[in-house]
């Protein structure tokens, strides 16, 4: 198989203790065809650039101030050259065997513009964490509609791969959406077609004490919520979705209660 590649863009700010781990899970898949990395960092201070530059023969890297993750994005995507695109952050890591289960999905689904797969929780040290949660999104996943999607964001982010004839069509990241500019994202790609779905984990994203769903999930929640309705105004849905950040909301701050009581 060789009729397909792929880039993968890592916006980078000050992760050194886990850039490594990023890249090593991408430049150890196992693959038979091209793959592109383009890291765009914004200046990091903490160590961070002399990990890249041990790979310096392996990536495309840029490290420059920017104006945040959406500006990073943005500059990767118009930089990428690959039929199929990948968003990592520095601090999650792809599965083994991702990108050629993924190559041989699009291969099999020619008219396929983006898809995703599952995606597990992970701490700092790659334990695996709120099972409850990726068990409750992998549902949520098997029965994805656009309406479902509307109302609640069960998609995974490090999980997706983006033709980039669709990513183009989809238009940039927008940098007014700091806590939910996936989301957005997959709102509008959505309107370009129907993702596909692999059943199986592909990718894991890590939770750490610096990382935005632990700094600010209830502003993660409502950006969610004002992203929805930009494209819908359907009240009964938008009901909906404000009951489920209520709930959600509710059981994020029993946990992080009960790790304080428990820590």
């Amino acid at each position: 198989m060789n009729s397909v590649n792929f880039s993968i863009i890592t916006p980078s700010l000050n992760q050194a203790a886990f850039i490594e781990r990023t890249l090593q899970s991408i430049h150890c898949q196992q693959v038979d065809f091209p793959v592109e990395h383009i890291v765009i960092d914004g200046g990091s201070t903490d160590g961070t650039l002399e990990v890249l530059n041990k790979y310096s023969g392996k990536i495309r890297m840029i490290s420059e101030p920017d104006r945040g993750m959406a500006d990073a994005l943005n500059k990767g995507f118009a930089l990428c050259s690959g039929d199929i695109v990948g968003w990592l952050n520095s601090d999650d890591i792809y599965l083994p065997g991702t990108l050629q289960k993924v190559a041989c999905w699009f291969e099999q689904h020619p008219n396929c513009l983006w898809l995703y797969g599952n995606c597990r929780i992970v701490d700092e040290h790659d334990r695996e964490i709120r099972k409850w949660i990726t068990a409750y999104k992998n549902r949520l996943s098997r029965k994805y509609s656009y309406e479902r999607l509307l109302t609640e964001n069960f998609i995974s982010q490090p999980a997706v791969f983006i033709r980039r004839t669709a990513l183009q069509a989809a238009g940039p990241i927008d940098p007014g959406l700091p806590a939910a500019m996936d989301y957005d994202l997959w709102l509008r790609l959505s309107k370009l077609g129907r993702p596909g779905y692999i059943d199986e984990d592909l990718a894991c994203f890590r939770v750490h004490k610096d990382s935005i769903s632990s700094l600010g999930y209830q502003e993660q929640f409502m950006e969610q919520y004002r992203i929805h309705m930009r494209y819908d105004q359907n009240r009964w849905l938008l009901m909906k979705h404000r009951v489920k950040i209520s709930v959600i909301v509710f059981a994020y701050s029993l946990m992080k209660k009960l790790q304080r009581i428990s820590g």
